[in-house]
């Protein structure tokens, strides 16, 4: 376990949280292409490193597992309504109420499953690093759009800084726990890959949903936002000089 690389996911979470308590006033699309170039970033390091790891190992088995973890993202954004993937659902005029529990489950479930392939040994040496990085880029969008719909939530300024660390946590504790299970019991260290399976196709949803909808007015490709698209794959590609 590389613990500057956990120190370097929880950094990122806490300063993308950051970026809407501490400024009155942002960039209106910082978020947009923020989510499409961390999305194209993760998305490059998935076909790059971690789809030929799972295939490698679990053959055609791990399309099931794939698949599986697609639909299970779908399910789980019935709670966040699609957080990780940009949607801040901010209540309007004639909307006041924002149901935060179910908000706060969904993402941390989610961020407790993008932590648990964190904890997994991979054959391929430039898979661990690059994940690491792709995840923390995700998170800085990620804690943005979460900490500025606790904002609109009207929650306290102590109730934000709880909420933020205990989100920064989740992804490094559950890398943690994946490790430290994996290398106490062998049964673990072999169902990991499974789970790795799963949270590609968690990873597959939210990327291929931010190139297409999240944060654009009609769902339309800006250039900005093809740009910002091709910086992160270029970045993912680049990710292979690690090998």
């Amino acid at each position: 376990m590389n613990w500057s690389y956990l120190i370097l996911i929880l950094l990122a979470t806490l300063a993308g949280g950051l970026i809407p308590m501490l400024m009155k006033r942002t960039y209106a699309n910082l978020s947009i292409y923020l989510l499409a170039f961390t999305g194209a970033f993760l998305f490059g390091i998935i076909i790059m490193h971690l789809l030929p790891e799972v295939y490698h190992e679990l053959g055609h088995t791990a399309g099931i597992y794939i698949v599986l973890g697609f639909f299970l993202q779908v399910f789980l954004q019935q709670l966040s309504h699609g957080m990780e993937h940009g949607h801040t659902h901010i209540p309007g005029e004639n909307h006041h109420h924002i149901a935060v529990m179910p908000l706060l489950l969904g993402l941390s479930i989610h961020a407790f499953m993008e932590g648990l392939p964190l904890g997994f040994k991979y054959d391929d040496q430039s898979a661990l690093p690059s994940l690491m990085l792709g995840v923390a880029a995700h998170k800085v969008p990620e804690a943005l759009t979460l900490m500025t719909v606790m904002i609109h939530a009207h929650k306290k300024k102590a109730e934000l800084w709880r909420i933020l660390f205990v989100f920064a946590a989740v992804t490094p504790l559950a890398a943690i726990l994946a490790a430290w299970m994996g290398n106490r019991f062998e049964v673990v260290s072999q169902y990991l890959l499974y789970v790795v399976a799963l949270v590609i196709g968690a990873f597959l949803h939210i990327s291929t949903t931010i190139f297409y909808e999240s944060g654009t007015k009609h769902h339309e490709l800006s250039g900005r936002k093809v740009m910002a698209i091709a910086a992160g794959l270029l970045l993912a590609f680049l990710t292979l000089i690690f090998e």
